[in-house]
């Protein structure tokens, strides 16, 4: 045989060796943080192998589609002499020269992992006043890992080689937005304020989560709402709704509200209009919420009488009390007119011709 030969003869056994020396080793080096499980799958493990469980990881033999040993503790292991005598219907198995055993590794990751979630579209919440509901939008996170290694096997490993935080995201967020309009229906006190019973919220979409996601092998640990987003309409009227301090008078806010759109659209059209008749509707719908809110947390809290509903001095605009005479602004003789030469109902807030005497739609006498 000539050195030629010889070389290249060696150099072939010792990359046999190489490449058995690396079947021989049976592990799972974790190079992403969103898997929670892999399983290894040669064809056969050989006599001599070995097994590595590295820290925070779970190894399960299953022979068939069956559970042979579960091996918590981190290490290096050999199969032959220290997992086989464990393993249930297995553990009699001998090595022969050239056969090995035919069993598969699952590799599960023991921690847990933090899911964001968020709706994938507005969901219209049923409100008073409100026939299509309110649109509104959710976003959170929630943590799972898991926990029952026979569902997974029975409903996930068996067909899957890995299973990642992308799944999960898949099984669930559909789920997440029927949970959601569940839980605010019968939690949400304040429709135009939900953050404050996002606990309560929260808690009751955990607990239904959990129960669905327990057929599979995993359990949810913990749940949180850290938004709900109101369409920009909406939220402007939060907002501006948190700068007046007149819970108790819907009526004054109606009518600042007329006088608004006035000054700004003077010719505005019909669609316009009715645009501001929708924003006035949710408005007076917050209104009511709040009040309702506060008379009950606080029972000192009383209506506000007639003589606070709110008067547009004719002449300069200044919002004034129906038990002033005179114009605290300009001086003018007080009369409950609007800028724009027409009548509004100190009761109701309705607009009126300027020479009616009765409101044509509570029948308060102006």
């Amino acid at each position: 045989m000539s050195l030629r030969e010889k070389i290249f003869f060696k150099g072939e056994r010792e990359m046999g060796l190489f490449r058995r020396e690396l079947l021989n080793v049976i592990e799972w080096n974790e190079t992403r943080d969103d898997v929670l499980f892999w399983k290894w799958n040669n064809s056969e493990i050989k006599k001599g192998s070995r097994l590595i469980i590295r820290p925070g990881q779970d190894a399960i033999f299953l022979y068939n589609g069956k559970i042979e040993g579960v091996f918590k503790e981190e290490g290096n292991y050999e199969i032959e002499t220290q997992i086989i005598p464990f393993l249930s219907t297995l553990k009699g198995f001998k090595f022969g020269f050239n056969s090995g055993l035919r069993a598969e590794v699952l590799f599960v990751n023991t921690k847990e992992f933090l899911v964001r979630w968020g709706t994938k579209n507005p969901i219209n919440i049923p409100a008073q006043n409100m026939p299509g509901g309110i649109p509104i939008r959710a976003f959170g996170t929630f943590s799972v890992k898991i926990d029952d290694y026979i569902s997974l096997i029975d409903k996930i490993a068996g067909v899957k080689k890995t299973f990642t935080i992308s799944d999960i995201e898949e099984r669930t967020l559909s789920l997440l937005d029927q949970l959601l309009m569940k839980w605010i229906v019968k939690e949400g006190k304040n429709m135009f304020n939900l953050q404050v019973n996002a606990y309560e919220i929260a808690k009751g979409i955990k607990e239904d989560l959990d129960m669905e996601l327990l057929k599979i092998g995993l359990t949810v640990t913990d749940l949180k709402i850290s938004s709900f987003n109101y369409p920009e309409q909406i939220q402007k009227m939060i907002e501006k709704n948190a700068s007046y301090e007149m819970v108790g008078d819907i009526g004054r806010y109606q009518q600042i509200g007329i006088m608004n759109s006035l000054e700004k659209n003077p010719g505005g059209n019909m669609s316009s209009m009715l645009q501001a008749g929708v924003g006035l509707a949710m408005g007076a719908e917050m209104l009511n919420n709040i009040k309702k809110s506060t008379t009950s947390n606080n029972p000192s809290v009383t209506p506000a009488s007639s003589a606070s509903v709110t008067l547009i001095c004719k002449k300069c605009s200044q919002p004034l009390t129906s038990d002033m005479k005179f114009c605290s602004n300009c001086g003018e003789k007080v009369e409950n007119f609007s800028a724009g030469g027409s009548k509004f109902c100190f009761q109701c807030g309705s607009e009126l011709d300027a020479n009616a005497k009765f409101c044509s739609a509570c029948g308060a006498k102006l």
